[in-house]
């Protein structure tokens, strides 16, 4: 392919940034030392040839080139199916008579019905495993890699799935939920940065929020398998849907054994070579040997950046330095999702029960409340390629919060009247449609984007934790808020999440940064100069050059406010990159 010498500067803000911040020289000389001055030069300019060619790069030629990157990070992704498939069933078998017979309590005139804090438990017994799960997950990718890591969580899914299939008690039922919460916890995290790293900036916002589609995907099949099963009065009618979860990990494992590993993991762990190798598989043969090396060359380059910055890889290093700033925002943009009042999605079927529908037509509702969210969220590629993360994201909670106080002000007229009931359902439908098209699957772009390279599963770990944290309060608090035992808030409740979203809205609008175009070196400069979110956009970043050294004519130069030679840099050499 082509190679672009484009200025990385006129790729940014509509090719007029309002300011360019370059690498610290201090660091820059340290690297130059590390590597020796010569392959510093010569990876400097691989790298910015390679930086070049994916700013100048159209999502067509990206497709194009990386058809097989697309590909294998779709593969990966799809193990998220299992889990928002999990998250319906379980929530849908409290009303089936069969699975009250088998793990209920009796009530009287010969019903069954599963106490408030079992649906409690069960509920967050797979969140509980999540939690566990993930801060593994952190440990386990950065040591054997993104693709043992999955086939290994898929292993342990079909070994789990067998104690949810065969529970002979509600106890031993949420060991089940509770163990298969622990690969789920990989799947959350792991696919999301795998996609993140195996294709070009072009396609990264469409590969990661592919994530929440799967998720999606999962849902809408779990619903299909219910409505299909809800005449069911047979032990059959939960034992199905707990045995379709097998039909899942197999195939999945048998194409991630197929894989290629992350080649920014191979960089990292020094394996340079197989780096290469993996780009190649990524790739069509129009990605030609000299693309490959300076790809791997930009790898690098990304990489000692952010050793010179901070050297560490644990957690704790997440709340050092810039890396807290990343920790911040992933986790933010994480748990926004469910403090923006998404919780109340799910409500729509209840208002339309209330309203005198069918429980049938409810169940058809709520499958084409996830076709709403599917459409949503291939939606919002397009609109994330116009308006950025940043602007869709904080749009769309403009947005959802003017529908959450429509729905407060419905349930003025009280819970007897019908025409509220169907307008506030179908409020929460209009509501499905903007969180699935913003914050949604915008916010899976955000984590995966945000982070750093030597950190990135880490950041994401804690990120989802805090989500699931904030997921098990609210599966705790909605409840409350809607039924009738309870808080009895129902449609009130708006007012409440209209509040919470509100004070989401102005974190947003002061430090939700907009990665949009932007490299991984890049925002390593921009988080490192503490460029502040409101102007991440508008600024440019280069990472090739210091504030006074830069690399000219084969050598390490110290410049002066001009841009003109003052002196030539000594530079030893130390080691071999």
């Amino acid at each position: 392919m082509d190679n672009r010498k484009d200025s990385i500067v006129a790729q940014v803000a509509g090719n007029s940034p309002e300011e360019v911040v370059a690498m610290n020289d201090h660091k820059m000389e340290g690297m130059a030392q590390k590597m020796g001055e010569t392959e510093f030069v010569g990876m400097l300019d691989d790298a910015r040839d390679a930086t070049n060619m994916e700013h100048s790069m159209t999502m067509r030629e990206a497709v194009k080139l990386y058809p097989y990157a697309v590909g294998w990070s779709i593969l990966a992704s799809t193990a998220l199916v299992m889990e928002g498939y999990d998250l319906v069933v379980i929530g849908s078998f409290y009303g089936f008579p069969a699975f009250q017979r088998k793990y209920g309590v009796p009530i009287g005139d010969g019903k069954y019905s599963i106490t408030a804090a079992w649906q409690s438990g069960l509920s967050n017994g797979a969140n509980v495993g999540e939690i566990i799960g993930l801060m593994f997950t952190g440990y386990l990718a950065e040591r054997f890699g993104y693709r043992k890591t999955i086939c290994g969580a898929l292993i342990m899914v079909v070994c789990f799935i067998f104690i949810t299939f065969f529970a002979p008690t509600i106890e031993v039922l949420l060991v089940g939920e509770i163990l298969c919460g622990l690969p789920w916890g990989v799947f959350q995290t792991i696919t999301t940065a795998y996609a993140a790293e195996v294709v070009p900036v072009p396609l990264r916002h469409v590969l990661t929020t592919y994530v929440n589609l799967c998720w999606v995907f999962g849902q809408f099949v779990g619903s299909g398998v219910l409505r299909g099963l809800v005449s069911r009065t047979d032990e059959w009618a939960y034992r199905i849907p707990f045995a379709l979860q097998w039909m899942w990990p197999v195939p999945l494992f048998i194409g991630m054994l197929l894989a290629p590993e992350s080649p920014w993991w191979l960089v990292r762990k020094g394996r340079l070579d197989d780096a290469k190798k993996s780009l190649r598989r990524l790739t069509t043969k129009g990605f030609t040997e000299e693309d490959t090396e300076k790809t791997v060359a930009m790898m690098i380059h990304t990489n000692e950046m952010e050793i010179a910055v901070s050297s560490g890889t644990s957690y704790w290093d997440c709340f050092k330095g810039t890396d807290l700033r990343r920790t911040e925002i992933a986790s933010m943009a994480w748990m926004i999702q469910t403090l923006c009042g998404s919780g109340l999605m799910g409500a729509s079927t209840q208002f339309y029960e209330q309203a005198g529908l069918d429980n049938i037509f409810a169940f058809d509702l709520n499958m084409a409340q996830y076709c709403i969210g599917a459409i949503g969220t291939v939606a919002s590629w397009y609109a994330m390629t116009k308006f950025g993360r940043r602007t869709l994201y904080i749009g769309g909670l403009c947005a959802i919060f003017v529908v959450l106080m429509i729905v407060g002000f419905l349930a003025i007229p009280g819970p007897g009247n019908t025409s509220a009931a169907w307008a506030t359902g179908s409020m929460l439908l209009i509501f499905t449609f903007i969180y699935d098209f913003t914050v949604g699957p915008v916010c899976y772009c955000l984590v995966a984007e945000v982070s750093s390279i030597r950190l990135r599963q880490k950041t994401i770990v804690l990120a989802r934790n805090f989500y699931n944290i904030i997921g098990i309060i609210n599966n705790i608090l909605t409840p409350h808020m809607l039924n009738a035992t309870g808080w009895n808030w129902r449609g009130y409740s708006g007012f409440f999440w209209a509040g919470v979203n509100a004070l989401c809205i102005v974190w947003c609008y002061f430090r939700l940064v907009e990665p949009k175009g932007k490299t991984f070196a890049e925002m390593d400069i921009l988080f490192e100069n503490k460029v502040s979110a409101r102007k991440f956009a508008s600024t440019a970043a280069d990472p090739f050059r210091g504030e006074h050294v830069h690399a000219r004519n084969g050598s390490i130069v110290r410049v002066d406010s001009s841009g003109e030679t003052v002196e030539k840099e000594t530079v030893r050499h130390n080691e071999k990159y």
